[in-house]
């Protein structure tokens, strides 16, 4: 059976004094039931990598550049994220797309470089309020999906991540039904460019506003394999009760 997974990015949140969290949340679940993922700055990745070790946390980055190496100044590449002891990167996140125009193809040549390096890719999808209220949601999502997943992708090496960009930060969340919808529609994509048995495989978790409150009805959600968490991942007695309730659905 596949492992429930629940991922934590701290976006650009979290210094030296942070570590603490990791710490506590390492102590927490010494043997989860679930995959615990905790996406760091960069600035804190090493640091983490070697705090984590030989627990059940894994650490991952944010996001990497698609060459492995090169003039990029101020880039990060997925062999560099791997030497640091990443082992996954979140990639297309709404926020990297919208402030830094990431387009699918980009995201896709970032997940193909990511899988070349031995890191799992947690790829974002996600439509704005204007494209829910034109009725656009099933196109967006369908889109982004085709053209940001790489030939690369398996389910050993990558999982989605849904996340309606109106719902995240803003305390928003869509209904059961709207979640339910989304993720239906994602697996059956899948399922017409990977086959059946690897879409079944594949991990798709929700994201958007996902708090210890409403983690429970997000996780009973069908096609809900976990979830994509943003501010409260960034202390250990919030993200706990999200892990709990998400080991109580595995």
């Amino acid at each position: 059976m596949k492992r429930k997974l629940a991922a934590g990015n701290w976006k650009m949140h979290g210094t030296n004094a942070s570590l603490t969290e990791i710490a506590a949340l390492v102590t927490a679940h010494p043997a989860p039931g679930a995959d615990i993922l905790l996406c760091p700055p960069a600035t804190l990745l090493a640091r983490a990598a070697v705090l984590a070790a030989d627990s059940a946390v894994m650490i991952g980055a944010q996001d990497c550049h698609a060459a492995a190496s090169g003039a990029h100044t101020g880039d990060i590449s997925a062999p560099m994220l791997a030497d640091a002891g990443a082992t996954a990167v979140i990639l297309g996140h709404s926020e990297r797309r919208e402030n830094h125009s990431e387009t699918n193809e980009l995201i896709s040549e970032k997940a193909h470089s990511a899988h070349a390096a031995g890191l799992t890719t947690v790829i974002c999808l996600g439509e704005t309020l204007a494209q829910r209220e034109a009725a656009q949601t099933l196109e967006i999502i369908a889109t982004d999906l085709h053209a940001s997943l790489p030939d690369s992708a398996t389910a050993a090496n990558t999982v989605l991540a849904y996340e309606p960009v109106w719902a995240i930060g803003t305390g928003l969340t869509p209904t059961e039904a709207q979640i339910a919808e989304i993720h239906g529609l994602i697996r059956s994509l899948l399922s017409e460019r990977l086959g059946e048995t690897e879409a079944a495989a594949l991990r798709l978790l929700y994201g958007g506003s996902v708090k210890p409150g409403n983690a429970a009805g997000i996780f009973g959600i069908a096609n809900v394999d976990g979830a994509l968490v943003g501010g409260a991942s960034l202390k250990a007695a919030d993200f706990s009760p999200i892990i709990n309730a998400l080991e109580a659905t595995a």
